[in-house]
């Protein structure tokens, strides 16, 4: 997907067994050698919040915001930080206002491993089918509802198509929420009642039937409540510690590389890997495809002596076994130092027999231990709705 930022490339490297030349793809916000004035300036907003500032929901989630889920804000404003940046690039460049920046606070806290009980995954918080939809990658491998990058890139694409459809910055917020149809069908059973009203104010004088659900009747108010607080937290006794921006290089690596093999060729350790690059699921590249890893800026300088010091086994993530007769999940994974549960992961298609043998001649992959501790423990990225007893992340 076409990215925002002001990608250069600045390094190729030599063929390498498993890379293919590593390129830089640095990402950049708010760089230029801009001069700060000493006086911050007043807050300034690009969607409509002062005109409902006291409407009595914004005010409540103003109150829940700096109060009740006071920590959860700060952490999330902290977030912000990191992705900010990012994301307001991303934003800018596909013609929306850069503060459906908090869209992404009032879904998921910024967190990219955030999910709901119907099985919406990520910052943005996605449907596996509307995620493909908007061109994500979500299969058993990859889910790039987690990637901010990518996320974003869907929600600017998703949220663009529903202001041009609705005319409206928050009737396409509902939507959002709610679906499109439902918005649709709110709209057209009370069209006489909306007569002459216009622009923003169409969302609250919907959101005043019943023809929205609380949750959507109360996402705008959210949404306003969140860039009120988010843009002067200190005039809401709130304090946010800042982290580093969101940046990094990549290198293009061939299937089944471990991630624990590029952090080490990286110069870096796998939790930091895995941070970067969120999206992969099993602790190691697809099978079979090579795949775009990010690396930490500067990580590519000597990249290649380092990945060709690397003994052939850390580089191979996945080996091929054939079950024997009378082996079970269990057995193959103790011979191979893993566990069943996480052999598992690498085989979600494998058939078991009634008495949860293997059936003989089966060919199963088997994880390294190094590639099954970098793993994330999800579900399958491909169900629309969590089984009731899951636990599940609370949003805002």
């Amino acid at each position: 997907m076409p990215g925002c930022h002001a990608f250069r490339v600045l390094l190729a490297l030599g063929t390498l067994s498993g890379i293919v030349p590593p390129v830089v793809a640095r990402a950049m916000p708010g760089q230029g050698g801009e001069v700060r004035d000493t006086v911050p300036p007043l807050p300034a907003w690009d969607i409509d919040v002062k005109t409902y500032e006291s409407h009595p929901r914004v005010q409540h989630f103003i109150e829940i915001f700096t109060h009740r889920a006071r920590s959860p804000f700060e952490l999330s404003l902290q977030r912000q930080s990191r992705y900010g940046d990012f994301i307001r690039q991303r934003l800018r460049d596909g013609g929306l206002p850069q503060d459906l920046i908090y869209l992404a606070l009032i879904e998921s806290w910024y967190d990219p491993h955030a999910y709901s009980k119907a099985a919406a995954v990520g910052m943005w918080q996605f449907m596996a089918g509307t995620a493909r939809g908007m061109g994500l990658r979500v299969d058993w491998w990859v889910d790039e509802r987690r990637d901010p990058a990518r996320s974003t890139d869907g929600a600017v694409r998703l949220l663009s198509g529903l202001r041009e459809q609705f005319g409206s910055l928050y009737l396409a917020a509902a939507a959002y929420d709610g679906g499109d149809g439902r918005v649709a069908r709110g709209l057209a059973k009370n069209s006489r009642k909306m007569t002459g009203i216009e622009g923003e104010d169409r969302f609250f004088a919907l959101a005043k039937t019943k023809d929205l659900r609380l949750e959507t009747r109360d996402y705008v108010p959210k949404l306003i409540a969140a860039a009120l607080v988010g843009k002067e937290p200190a005039k809401y006794g709130l304090s946010v510690d800042s982290v580093p921006p969101w940046a990094f290089d990549t290198v293009r690596v061939g299937g089944s590389t471990p991630l624990a093999a590029i952090a080490t060729a990286a110069g870096t350790n796998v939790s930091a890997i895995s941070v970067l690059n969120p999206h992969v699921l099993r602790g190691v590249t697809p099978p079979a495809e090579s795949l775009w890893v990010r690396v930490p800026i500067g990580a590519t300088e000597g990249f290649t002596e380092r990945w060709a010091e690397l003994d052939s086994a850390a580089r191979t993530g996945l080996t091929s076994v054939v079950s024997k007769k009378g082996e079970t999940m269990t057995s193959v994974a103790k011979r191979h130092g893993v566990t069943a549960k996480q052999l598992g992961w690498y085989n979600p298609k494998v058939s078991r027999l009634k008495s949860g043998a293997l059936a003989t001649g089966q060919r199963l992959l088997v994880p390294s231990a190094a590639v099954a501790a970098a793993a994330l423990d999800v579900p399958n990225p491909s169900i629309e709705r969590y089984p009731r007893r899951r636990a599940v992340r609370a949003k805002p």
